[in-house]
């Protein structure tokens, strides 16, 4: 392999996982304070569609990208109210929000372009950190990406310090640990957890508009294909710790860029192995393979005042 494919494997590599960081950041977020929101990949979905609708048919990509967020926070909020207030199942309703979105989003699409099998979007340009884009080899293909990744990761940013070193960040952590508790201290779970399932909404619309105005200036019918659950996956994976959640996203992101690169390589590897290879490792993730994980003690359990 020579330098220059390493230098294009490293950028795709970053440029497919961030996608997955933005969600999966978001949802550490819900399950540190207990809820388990398996709608990532409906979040992702909706916010790729309104983003790239608000961008076509306002010429504007920045509008897009604030489109595609508020569209997708009445989906956060549905089920924020479905999980916390009803305290229904948050497995089923989570899947059963995917399904609505992606029947939903194919029917919007088609609606609003017709049978056209793509259809052009304006796109956020790419940006790269002064003088970092004219290091040898890796400047270009590394640091020059669209200027989400890089807001992306100053709110990432900002939500591993809120966690670690904010009374926000306790509380939060208590709200999905030991959340009786929490409630007789003084603590109010039910308005954290609310919370924590925005952040997720709003973190998993920025990943969806990343897919659709950021990388490929375009819309497709289920475009996510399953990015939503690799998100969670790679939460799982990080054992519910925002490094390990980077790592695992990398990880992802890198088996990924592998369907691009090892044909290019010459390596004949079917190409059915390499387009399921995230999704084995993520398997691999979540069947506890990756080492012991210690889950929040209260997620996925409503809390019963």
């Amino acid at each position: 392999m020579t330098e220059e494919m390493v230098a294009v494997f490293a950028g795709s590599s970053i440029r497919l996982a961030a996608p997955l960081l933005l969600a999966a950041s978001g949802e550490l977020v819900s399950e540190r304070a207990g809820v388990l929101n398996m709608s990532v990949e409906g979040m992702m979905l909706l916010g790729a569609f309104a983003g790239a609708a608000g961008a076509w048919a306002t010429g504007s990509p920045l509008l897009g990208l604030a489109i595609g967020v508020l569209a997708v926070l009445p989906l956060a909020a549905l089920q924020a109210y479905l999980s916390i207030t009803l305290r229904a199942n948050q497995i089923v309703t989570g899947i059963g929000l995917n399904i609505l979105v992606l029947g939903a989003t194919t029917l919007a699409y088609r609606l609003l372009f017709g049978g056209r099998s793509r259809v052009e979007i304006p796109g956020l340009g790419p940006w790269a950190p002064p003088g970092l884009a004219q290091l040898p080899l890796l400047g270009e293909q590394v640091f020059r990406q669209t200027w989400l990744l890089y807001l992306g990761l100053v709110l990432v940013g900002l939500i591993a310090w809120a966690l670690r070193h904010t009374a926000w960040g306790l509380a939060l952590h208590a709200a999905g640990t030991a959340p009786r508790a929490a409630d007789q201290s003084g603590l109010p779970v039910r308005r954290l957890r609310y919370g924590a399932v925005m952040v997720t909404g709003v973190m998993s619309a920025l990943a969806g508009c990343f897919l659709s105005i950021g990388d490929i200036h375009t819309f497709t019918e289920g475009m996510t294909k399953g990015v939503g659950y690799l998100a969670i996956a790679a939460v799982i994976f990080g054992n519910w710790k925002l490094g390990r959640t980077l790592a695992a996203c990398l990880l992802f992101g890198a088996a990924t860029a592998l369907q691009f690169q090892l044909p290019a390589l010459g390596v004949d590897v079917p190409s059915a192995l390499l387009i399921m290879l995230p999704y084995l490792l993520a398997m691999l993730a979540v069947a506890g393979l990756a080492g012991r994980q210690r889950a929040p003690a209260a997620l996925s359990v409503p809390y019963h005042r």
